[in-house]
């Protein structure tokens, strides 16, 4: 069916109700003594200007609803900057739009006249909010002198109130209020009371909607002060160590209407249970390296109280043109909530081998540990491991074992994990080692420091750094285990370069791993308004022989250009990077595919 047959059967269908329905839509006109800033949330807040902009034209009947309504949502809007006096005219071709009356729309309408003048704005003359808690200050924007919009008198009530709850009084509302519109001065006074209502204290947490978890277990992990005042922040953290374990896929704390037995809120911790197992995989492929694949499995509540078990495997060099196969494979048992809630257990065992041009190593290690949740975006943690290896270099081959006692702290306030824009991340390891044979005792220390910085038109060019600093204390080059020492040189080092081309060399072309690393990357990363990128970034990295960095070691460096394409999982990434100084081979760039940007 054609558009012309569509138009005429709309008209015959509209002929038989009784209505004439516009075959255009009508010329939308906004006019009024009125600032562009006014001008723009006017237009956002009006259902003429909103239909003006549709494909499809409306009826006469829809112009006159529109019409109608947006005299109440207008002056919404200038009551919402300050406007209290303003007058609206609506004409739907010349006739006011408050006199038609609905059941006899006009059969057509092809101009609609929109005149606002707002009048004055009005500040506040007098802004009282009583009673408040002791050292509490009304909202800013709450003052005499300050334009008095609806916006403050909101702000002022919901600060009022939170305050009361965070001085535990959790049934503080607005008791009455008082505003008076002086329009010859153009003044509003505002009174506004508060009921904070009794000081409660927490009752028993109750819980709803969990099958598989078992209450105590959602109760410990939850942990909520029974007893103590009430507080909301305490309630946010409650939820905030529910959410954490992963096991949910939504959580209400939910506060009773009334007051509980001895003055006490009651509040219930309604909770949808996640799937139980989940599943990811990841790639990488580099030029030389070759590819990468890994995934894992996981189970979210493995013991009925949202422990969880996870199966990390992995593995690298598939066609690589440098050195062997990488694997590794690993399992990890964590427990929410076992010393106190914010205090989790871990328990973990891992095999691992890396087949490179200057290092052969096989690893197997187990471990126990805690991590203190300081907060969401703070962690500290410290473990126990035995570590057993088989490593082959320059220096020969040597057969290892070994006790760690890993400590760590871990301050990640990026916006987006996989792709951030702004914030920093840190995360500083100190690994001390007791070895029982084969090697000599120390202390292996790596920090990793990133910041983003994000700048321009709607902020779509990001800066991001990125150091990574690193010690091997105690045992010489000779005596310590090879697979502590650092390389530089590859993905995730210095891109252009050879994987772990960049060592102590001991001349005869035999090259090992120092004892100290640092390496420092850049990139300035540009997003179109599509989902496409583009990314400009510099490595350079350094490896020195002796413990901690003197400058007598070598450096090499890289740089490059990438593309990013993003998807609902984060940025697929790829880099051209070649070589700017160090050793070259007659390889003169290096390509690079991922997902998620590089760091």
């Amino acid at each position: 069916m054609t558009k012309a047959n569509i138009v005429f059967c709309m008209k015959v269908a509209a002929a038989w109700a009784g209505l004439t329905l516009m075959v255009q839509a009508a010329d939308v006109q906004l006019t009024g003594p009125f600032p562009d800033d006014l001008r723009s949330k006017l237009s956002g807040g009006s259902l003429l200007v909103e239909q003006s902009a549709a494909e499809t034209p409306p009826s006469t009947q829809d112009i006159l609803s529109a019409a109608q309504a947006d005299y109440r949502r207008l002056l919404a809007v200038l009551y919402g900057h300050g406007y209290y006096g303003g007058v609206i005219s609506i004409q739907l071709d010349g006739r006011e739009a408050s006199s038609i009356v609905p059941v006899n729309p006009p059969k057509s309408v092809t101009t609609v006249l929109v005149r606002v003048d707002p009048g004055p704005v009005f500040k506040f003359s007098q802004a009282r909010i009583a009673p408040l808690p002791t050292r509490s200050q009304p909202h800013d924007s709450f003052a005499v002198g300050q334009v008095a919009t609806l916006g403050a008198l909101r702000s002022a009530v919901e600060k009022g109130v939170e305050d009361w709850r965070g001085a535990g009084h959790a049934k503080a509302a607005l008791k009455s209020q008082t505003i008076v519109a002086r329009h010859v001065s153009a003044e509003l006074s505002a009174d506004l009371v508060l009921a904070p209502g009794p000081k409660l204290t927490f009752g028993p947490l109750q819980t709803a909607g969990n099958v598989r978890t078992r209450t105590d277990r959602l109760i410990d992990i939850a942990g909520l002060p029974v007893g103590r005042t009430f507080d909301p922040e305490e309630v946010a953290r409650a939820a905030n160590r529910l959410r954490r374990t992963g096991a949910f896929q939504s959580i209400a704390m939910i506060e009773a209407e009334g007051v509980g037995p001895n003055d006490t809120q009651i509040i219930t911790a309604q909770v949808t249970e996640a799937k139980l197992r989940r599943f990811g995989v990841g790639f990488e492929v580099a030029t030389q390296e070759g590819g990468g694949l890994r995934a894992f499995w996981m189970h979210r509540n493995l013991l009925g109280g949202a422990e969880k078990l996870r199966f990390d495997a992995e593995i690298k060099g598939i066609g690589g043109t440098i050195g062997g196969m990488d694997y590794r494979l690993g399992v990890r048992f964590d427990r929410p909530a076992t010393f106190n809630e914010d205090t989790n257990f871990y328990a973990l065992a891992e095999i691992e081998q890396e087949d490179g041009e200057n290092l052969f190593s096989r690893q197997a290690s187990v471990g126990v540990g805690i991590e203190r949740i300081a907060s969401e975006k703070r962690r500290y943690r410290f473990g126990l491991g035995l570590r057993r290896g088989l490593t082959r270099d320059a220096f020969g081959e040597r057969d290892y074992t070994l006790f760690e006692f890993p400590l760590g702290v871990n301050f990640d306030y990026r916006d987006v994990e996989l792709d951030p824009r702004k914030g920093y991340y840190a995360d500083i390891g100190v690994t001390p080692f007791l070895t029982l044979s084969g090697a000599d005792s120390g202390v292996l220390s790596l920090a990793d420091l990133r910041g983003y910085h994000s700048f321009g038109e709607d902020k779509r060019t990001t800066l991001a750094i990125r150091a990574q600093v690193g010690s091997l204390y105690g045992p010489s080059l000779a005596d310590a285990p090879a697979d502590f020492l650092f390389f530089s040189g590859g993905g995730g080092t210095v891109r252009g370069h050879e994987y772990q081309s960049l060592g102590v060399d001991l001349g005869g072309g035999n090259i090992v791993g120092g004892r100290s690393f640092v390496n420092v990357s850049a990139e300035v990363r540009w997003r179109s308004q599509g989902s496409f990128g583009l990314v400009a970034f510099a490595d350079a990295g350094y490896v020195g022989e002796e413990e901690f960095f003197d400058g007598s070691g070598e450096w090499q460096t890289g740089a490059g250009v990438g593309l990013r394409y993003d998807t609902r999982i984060g940025p697929i990434r790829v880099d051209l990077a070649v070589p700017t100084s160090g050793e070259t081979t007659d390889t003169q760039y290096q390509i690079y595919i991922g997902i998620g940007q590089s760091f």
